[in-house]
Protein backbone atom coordinates (compact mmCIF):
# COMPACT_ATOMS: atom_id res chain seq x y z
CA UNK A 1 0.00 0.00 0.00
CA UNK A 2 1.42 3.35 -1.07
CA UNK A 3 0.54 6.45 0.93
CA UNK A 4 -0.16 9.52 -1.14
CA UNK A 5 1.73 12.63 -0.13
CA UNK A 6 -0.55 15.30 1.28
CA UNK A 7 0.03 18.80 -0.07
CA UNK A 8 1.15 21.43 2.42
CA UNK A 9 -0.81 24.08 0.48
CA UNK A 10 -4.48 24.97 0.73
CA UNK A 11 -6.30 23.70 -2.35
CA UNK A 12 -9.55 22.24 -3.65
CA UNK A 13 -10.48 19.86 -6.44
CA UNK A 14 -13.30 20.56 -8.91
CA UNK A 15 -13.92 18.09 -11.78
CA UNK A 16 -10.53 16.47 -11.12
CA UNK A 17 -8.68 19.78 -11.45
CA UNK A 18 -6.71 21.08 -8.48
CA UNK A 19 -6.89 24.80 -7.59
CA UNK A 20 -4.46 26.38 -5.11
CA UNK A 21 -5.27 29.26 -2.74
CA UNK A 22 -3.06 32.37 -3.02
CA UNK A 23 -2.38 35.71 -1.41
CA UNK A 24 -2.17 38.24 -4.24
CA UNK A 25 -0.49 41.62 -3.72
CA UNK A 26 -1.22 43.99 -6.59
CA UNK A 27 -1.24 47.69 -7.45
CA UNK A 28 -4.39 49.57 -8.40
CA UNK A 29 -5.06 52.93 -9.99
CA UNK A 30 -5.83 55.82 -7.63
CA UNK A 31 -7.60 58.85 -9.03
CA UNK A 32 -8.83 62.21 -7.83
CA UNK A 33 -11.18 64.68 -9.51
CA UNK A 34 -10.51 67.58 -7.14
CA UNK A 35 -8.19 70.57 -7.50
CA UNK A 36 -4.58 70.15 -6.34
CA UNK A 37 -1.28 71.93 -6.71
CA UNK A 38 1.83 70.17 -8.05
CA UNK A 39 3.08 69.23 -4.58
CA UNK A 40 -0.22 67.56 -3.68
CA UNK A 41 -0.35 65.94 -7.15
CA UNK A 42 3.07 64.31 -6.60
CA UNK A 43 1.78 62.68 -3.38
CA UNK A 44 -0.81 60.72 -5.37
CA UNK A 45 0.37 57.11 -5.78
CA UNK A 46 -1.09 53.74 -6.78
CA UNK A 47 -2.68 51.71 -3.97
CA UNK A 48 -1.11 48.42 -2.93
CA UNK A 49 -3.99 45.96 -2.57
CA UNK A 50 -4.13 42.47 -1.06
CA UNK A 51 -6.60 39.85 -2.27
CA UNK A 52 -7.03 36.15 -1.54
CA UNK A 53 -8.40 33.56 -3.95
CA UNK A 54 -7.97 30.36 -5.88
CA UNK A 55 -5.98 30.65 -9.12
CA UNK A 56 -8.22 29.49 -11.96
CA UNK A 57 -5.67 30.12 -14.71
CA UNK A 58 -2.64 32.23 -15.54
CA UNK A 59 -0.68 33.07 -18.65
CA UNK A 60 1.78 35.75 -19.78
CA UNK A 61 -0.92 38.45 -19.83
CA UNK A 62 -3.32 37.79 -16.95
CA UNK A 63 -4.20 35.80 -13.85
CA UNK A 64 -7.80 34.67 -13.27
CA UNK A 65 -9.03 33.99 -9.74
CA UNK A 66 -12.19 32.96 -7.93
CA UNK A 67 -13.14 32.96 -4.25
CA UNK A 68 -16.50 31.14 -4.28
CA UNK A 69 -17.68 28.01 -6.05
CA UNK A 70 -20.68 25.67 -6.25
CA UNK A 71 -20.19 22.46 -4.26
CA UNK A 72 -22.24 20.36 -6.71
CA UNK A 73 -21.20 21.57 -10.16
CA UNK A 74 -18.46 23.48 -11.95
CA UNK A 75 -19.57 27.06 -11.28
CA UNK A 76 -17.36 29.91 -10.03
CA UNK A 77 -18.16 33.27 -8.37
CA UNK A 78 -16.27 36.27 -6.95
CA UNK A 79 -14.08 36.20 -10.07
CA UNK A 80 -11.28 38.60 -10.95
CA UNK A 81 -8.82 39.02 -13.81
CA UNK A 82 -5.53 40.76 -12.98
CA UNK A 83 -3.10 42.04 -15.61
CA UNK A 84 0.26 40.38 -14.85
CA UNK A 85 1.95 43.79 -14.79
CA UNK A 86 -0.13 44.81 -11.73
CA UNK A 87 0.92 41.79 -9.65
CA UNK A 88 3.68 42.37 -7.11
CA UNK A 89 3.46 39.04 -5.25
CA UNK A 90 1.77 35.65 -5.65
CA UNK A 91 2.11 33.60 -2.48
CA UNK A 92 0.69 30.09 -2.16
CA UNK A 93 -1.06 29.70 1.20
CA UNK A 94 0.03 26.89 3.54
CA UNK A 95 -2.52 24.74 5.32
Amino acid sequence: MVKSKKSKYKSLKINNKLYYFFKIVWVDIVGDTGHADSIEFMKLAPAEMISYGYIFSKDKQCIRTFASYDSKEESFSDRNVYPVGCIKLLQKINI
